[in-house]
């Protein structure tokens, strides 16, 4: 979110007395200025505390103040641009300003009348949700009339009658707010047209109305015009605006004046008087550079006697401090942190081909609608993935599910191979605001099918952990079915920390292998219970090759240390399944992501049906070799594409999670 302000120029920036020259070299001379708000020091009436200090706090000066808003072009968009101004009313209504006015083309207009009457009121009726005054400004779209039956003035009889006066004033405060019309017409001709100065030049009639209301406002702290046209521009609005602008100088007290119809914001300031131009809220708008002032927004400027502030707000930028509830931010924390389910393995074929249906599904835990965008990307430009994005809105409590076709030609395994990912965005809607959730990008699980692995490297080689990496096997790329079996590891630490995951699958179930500050254990959960092969005498060391191994006979679980049997326990019943995936190198959580992760090395990781070692002692193999009952194995053969080839299931890749993963030689 970009907010684009700026504190009064002219107006707020240097300190000048009545004559003098500010800081952008215009003379103003009715106004004093200070850089800072005016402070009072602190009395005994107004200042309280039970503590002694030297800081002497300045207070603000009781004197009054006062904010209001302005609202650019609604037209020349989409129909649903009227959303956008329901957006700046529900925006401005936490601010409560004291009143909001508007620089013109309220409603799409270039109609007739009866089109024209249901649009005004549409638009009155999304203004009148205001908490508190609203002023209209007539813009072309409002008064330009097309079809058949013209009347003379076109819409200005309509206008007149629904929303007010061409032109008018008012006093607020002792500032006075003048409305100006900019679209009377060629005064011979009556064409109304806003690219031609004869077009564009104000009546008689209504600049004596200016003359005379500016004389009545000469003792006002401020002075502020509304217009649609930026006649100041030039340009196709002639130069009439010069005997207009000598005025507002002569007058010594017009602060600032605001037109819109360009949709872009800008600001021009000129002998001391501030001229802005509004963007939309809710028109037609080219997105050129949003945060250079092509964007929704409507624009607060707080009043003070001898100082006026101005920023503008993009819609929606505003945030209900009473809407964040406790409840609604935990809400959207979870599904920033719940990963989308991706189903469907990329699958190469015995020519190096893929061609798959995936799909995505992502849970929304919240109370609130969510809008969701999944779009697939990659690295190697050879994936083709159809759609190229999907779009839709999941229910509170829902899943929604996104589906694509993902295809690449017969390249098969090569240096240049990279992941396919799926890109997740996602708001969480509320009524006057979206709360955006983090980007996540989330890796298609890939497999080599088909094709031959990778040959073992001719030195050998682990996979160095960070202790903020890890990786991860998807529940479904491999089956250890029920019964005896040994889950084993060799691998080098770095150092232990206070809870640290080997190799598991565990959560409140499954089994896995810990190393919590260097103290082997090895966990199976039969029968909803937890049964745990400690430690016994053996603790690890740092910077030295262990290799461990848990063993479930189907009536004990045993703990093997460097080959020797360190501590067994009674167990016997069926494993308590789950459907997590196995994480190498951390703890498994119940979202499936890595936790406790493992500082170090791991050269090699073997999970087999059957109780493969028994007795007291065995001699630890340095490489971990796949035989009949070999379920999973890795011994860091390749990392092809950031994936951790596994021999066993043949093809099966292991996804790396984070970025400190890294493979290097090991002795």
């Amino acid at each position: 979110m970009h907010v684009i302000a700026s504190f009064v120029v002219g107006v707020v920036l240097g300190a000048s007395a009545a004559g003098q020259t500010d800081n952008i070299g215009h003379t103003r001379h009715t106004h004093h200025h200070n850089p800072r708000h005016e402070t009072d020091a602190p009395t005994a009436a107004r200042f309280v505390t039970t503590r002694k200090s030297e800081i002497v706090l300045p207070l603000p000066q009781e004197k009054d103040a006062f904010v209001f808003a302005v609202f650019g072009d609604r037209t020349g968009g989409p129909a649903s641009g009227v959303a956008v101004l329901a957006d700046a009313v529900r925006d401005v209504n936490l601010v409560e300003p004291d009143l909001v006015m508007t620089v013109g083309d309220l409603i799409q207009g270039y109609n007739t009348t009866e089109p024209w009457l249901k649009q005004c009121e549409e638009y009155k009726g999304i203004m009148n949700e205001l908490r508190c005054p609203w002023f209209p400004v007539s813009g072309n779209h409002d008064i330009y009339w097309r079809g058949p039956g013209k009347p003379p003035g076109e819409h200005e009889a309509d206008y007149e009658a629904n929303f007010g006066p061409l032109w008018y004033a008012f006093r607020h405060k002792n500032c006075w707010f003048i409305a100006l019309y900019s679209d009377e017409g060629n005064p011979a001709t009556g064409e109304k047209d806003f690219g031609k100065p004869d077009a564009q030049r104000m009546s008689a009639e209504q600049f004596a109305f200016l003359k005379d209301t500016l004389a009545k406002a000469k003792d006002a702290d401020h002075v502020f015009i509304f217009l649609h046209h930026p006649r100041w521009l030039g340009g196709g609005y002639g130069d009439d605006w010069d005997r207009v602008h000598a005025l507002l100088k002569s007058a010594g007290n017009v602060t600032a004046v605001f037109a819109g119809h360009i949709h872009r914001m800008r600001y021009d300031p000129r002998d001391g008087i501030e001229y802005v131009t509004l963007a939309t809220v809710g028109g037609a708008q080219s997105s050129v550079v949003p945060d250079a002032g092509w964007l929704h927004h409507y624009q607060l400027v707080t009043v003070r006697k001898n100082q006026v502030a101005m920023a503008s707000f993009p819609v929606g930028a505003a945030m209900d401090v009473r809407e964040l509830t406790g409840e609604l931010a935990n809400q959207c924390a979870a599904m920033a942190d719940t990963p989308p389910r991706i189903r469907g393995v990329l699958e190469f074929d015995a020519q190096g081909a893929v061609r798959r249906t995936v799909t995505v599904t992502v849970k929304n835990p919240t109370t609130r609608e969510a809008d969701v965008t999944v779009m697939p990307d990659s690295a190697d430009a050879r994936w083709v993935a159809v759609p190229d994005h999907r779009h839709g809105r999941v229910a509170a409590g829902a899943s929604g599910t996104f589906e694509f076709e993902v295809r690449r030609g017969a390249f098969g395994m090569d240096e240049y191979l990279r992941p396919m990912e799926f890109v997740v965005d996602a708001d969480v809607l509320m009524p006057g605001h979206r709360y955006t959730l983090p980007t996540r990008r989330h890796k298609a699980a890939m497999s080599l099918g088909a094709l031959p692995g990778p040959t073992a490297p001719a030195t050998n080689q682990g996979l160095k952990f960070d202790g903020a990496s890890a990786v991860r096997v998807w529940n479904d790329r491999f089956e250890l079915p029920d019964g005896p079996f040994t889950l084993e590891a060799r691998f080098k630490a770095n150092a232990w920390d206070a809870r640290t995951g080997l190799v598991c699958k565990t959560e409140s179930s499954e089994y896995g292998l810990f190393v919590s500050r260097g103290v082997p254990n090895f966990t199976v959960n039969l029968a909803g219970k937890y049964v745990e092969a400690g430690p016994g005498q053996a603790v690890l060391r740092t910077g030295v090759w262990h290799h461990v191994a848990g063993v479930f006979d189907g009536a004990e679980v045993r703990l093997y240390v460097d080959g020797r049997l360190t501590s067994h326990v009674q167990g016997s019943g069926p494993r308590t399944p789950n459907a997590l995936p196995l994480i190498i190198g951390g703890d498994v959580g119940a979202d499936g992501n890595p936790m406790s992760f493992f500082k170090g090395v791991i050269d090699g990781v073997r999970l087999s049906r059957g109780a493969l070692y028994e007795g007291e002692a065995f001699t630890p193999p340095v490489r971990l070799e796949a035989g009949d009952a070999t379920v999973l194995l890795t011994n860091v053969d390749a990392l092809p594409a950031g994936y951790l080839w596994l021999e066993r299931p043949h093809g099966v890749l292991g996804e790396v999670f984070g970025k400190g993963a890294a493979v290097v030689g090991v002795e």
